[in-house]
């Protein structure tokens, strides 16, 4: 919720960041970097080294979309689909979509700090966060486009939920 306000912009563009503790501006980022930002001020956690490292020990676990040759720790933490990949490795998937599966309802229940992954109505994987799960509604965390804000989970046409994480796991 800090981010609100903060993270007013979106950048997917490549951008070389130090290592560990690296960061895009805080005014703009991608979906992954809501995520990456909360696990670093309310956990003290960095995902980017803890996908970096374990990408650097089992980079064939790991998608190649992007035609990588090894981990590269400026961008590696800021995909959805290597953090996927990332939280079913140290155990924090609940669940995740299949065939059989795949719709607009994630299977609960859900709680606060939940990490939502889904796919947005043109194939593209979003991450963000849930901040309340009521019988009525759940309100998630995320950056879409236009900076970090705050929505009703699928508030948007054609998305398909695809996992539910709920890491550091203890």
């Amino acid at each position: 919720m800090k981010q609100l306000g903060v993270t007013t912009g979106y950048d997917s563009n490549y951008t070389r960041i130090a290592y560990p503790n690296g960061d895009v501006p805080r005014t703009t980022g991608v979906c992954a970097d809501v995520i990456v930002r909360a696990a670093r001020d309310a956990l003290n956690l960095d995902l980017q080294q803890l996908v970096h490292e374990d990408m650097a020990h089992n980079f064939a676990a790991y998608p190649t979309k992007w035609g990588a040759k090894h981990p590269d720790p400026s961008i590696d933490h800021r995909r959805v689909l290597n953090l996927e990949v990332y939280w079913t490795r140290v155990g924090a998937r609940l669940w995740a979509a299949s065939a059989q599966t795949a719709g607009n309802d994630f299977p609960g229940p859900l709680e606060a700090g939940d990490i939502l992954t889904w796919l947005l109505d043109a194939g593209e994987p979003h991450v963000g966060i849930v901040v309340e799960n009521s019988l009525f509604t759940t309100r998630i965390v995320h950056n879409i486009g236009a900076g970090v804000r705050e929505d009703y989970l699928f508030s948007f046409r054609g998305e398909r939920a695809k996992g539910h994480f709920r890491w550091p796991v203890a």
